[in-house]
């Protein structure tokens, strides 16, 4: 019997029933999602980081992803984004990894490559272009690289359009990225090839208007997405998961719709990807698909999809935000882990309170000892009776209670 099949039998949460996807196994199936944080220096992590991932860490998930990684130093979105394209980077990442891993928690790293969103500002400045006078503040713009001279708006500097020399050096990149990450101590890796990033902007058709064998019809179009898993997968151990997350559909216009991400999500499977996670949006057009409305689980559906008909285990993420909401998920098989992100920024011990709520963690196992029984000791004095302390007791009480 599999652990799902076993917590449905046991009357238990499927949410907080352990998952083993190859040699790795979550305690539970809450998932903290990559999100940039904008504080990295040359690539590597600052006691930003620390203090991020350890409040996460310690309020209970199964898997806890950072943020997205570059694989190149160009393939940043900032000069403040997460990188592994360095040796140096190794031991900074290992520290975060061990701390993950001491709260009984899963690491995992999510690989990325900016393309034509490179050599901009952070989120706070709405990602605006670096310009040549941003350099006298040490933040010197640079050149993307992109499948199309398509740049993001009229606002962009021209970008250079991969060679099929730049291709093989991008690969070598994730190659290299990829056995970093696993001397950095993760346990799980994810291709990041959703948000309009490179490898979404060889997906789709807006973006790749190539006519050689990386462009035209959407298996020349699906063939750097592919190499890149086929090289991670190499790269990365049998006994590791390997996760992809995808935009299940384009933006506003676009022209990459589900069909298109089912076709993907099957070959990605027949070369060893474990897990699709279902995103969306990144690219924007002129045809009528309309936006994703931002409705609660309003990317689930694609999650159901996926694994509906290509079999591969599936994230859904995207505004779920409440206990009985995720369990539902799961329970009715749409999914097989449930990804927070912005939610766990204001409320970071979220999987604790849910496993709580779910009737899943009476004995708060899931938070550090050191709150834990501090926690269980709250408790019992909460349901100590008035008289318990005897008659030294109950007169001090009556004492501050202004009635002796």
């Amino acid at each position: 019997m599999g652990e799902e099949e076993q917590a449905e039998a046991d009357g238990k949460s499927l949410l907080f029933s352990p998952i083993t996807i190859r040699g790795v196994t979550a305690r539970n199936r809450v998932m903290v999602a990559p999100m940039c944080q904008y504080h990295s220096v040359d690539g590597g992590p600052t006691d930003w980081e620390m203090v991020h991932i350890g409040r996460l860490a310690v309020g209970g998930p199964g898997i806890l992803f950072g943020e997205e990684t570059g694989v190149e130093e160009r393939g940043r979105k900032t000069h403040a984004c997460a990188g592994i394209w360095d040796d140096r980077h190794i031991p900074q990442y290992r520290r975060l990894t061990d701390f993950i891993r001491e709260q009984g928690v899963v690491p995992a790293i999510q690989l990325g490559h900016s393309g034509r969103k490179a050599s901009c500002h952070g989120a706070v400045r709405d990602w605006a272009p670096l310009r040549s006078e941003d350099a006298v503040d040490g933040l010197p713009p640079w050149q993307g690289i992109a499948p199309s001279q398509v740049p993001l708006d009229a606002t962009r500097p021209p970008l250079k359009v991969i060679d099929r020399d730049d291709i093989r050096t991008v690969l070598n990149s994730w190659r290299e990225a990829t056995r970093r990450s696993l001397e950095a101590g993760y346990e799980i890796l994810e291709i990041h090839g959703a948000h309009g990033y490179l490898i979404h902007e060889f997906l789709s058709p807006i973006t790749n208007q190539r006519n050689d064998a990386y462009g035209g019809d959407r298996e020349g179009r699906m063939r750097f997405a592919l190499e890149v898993a086929e090289v991670v997968r190499d790269a990365w151990p049998d006994d590791k998961p390997l996760f992809f997350r995808v935009s299940a559909v384009d933006g506003k216009g676009g022209q990459w719709g589900l069909e298109d991400t089912v076709a993907l999500s099957r070959e990605l499977v027949a070369r060893g990807v474990d897990v699709v996670d279902c995103s969306s949006g990144g690219i924007l057009g002129e045809s009528d698909m309309p936006p994703v409305p931002r409705v609660p689980g309003y990317q689930v559906g694609f999650a159901e999809r996926v694994k509906r008909e290509t079999g591969a285990m599936t994230v859904a993420v995207g505004l779920i935000t409440e206990a009985e909401q995720a369990e539902a998920i799961l329970r009715e098989g749409r999914a097989d882990i449930i990804a927070l992100a912005r939610e766990l920024l204001w409320y970071a011990d979220w999987p604790a309170h849910a496993a709580r709520q779910l009737g899943a963690d009476a004995d708060y196992i899931l938070v550090p000892e050191e709150y834990a029984h501090r926690l269980r000791a709250r408790e019992a004095a909460k349901d100590m009776p008035i008289n318990q302390g005897g008659e030294e007791t109950k007169a001090a009480i009556r004492y501050l209670m202004g009635e002796g």
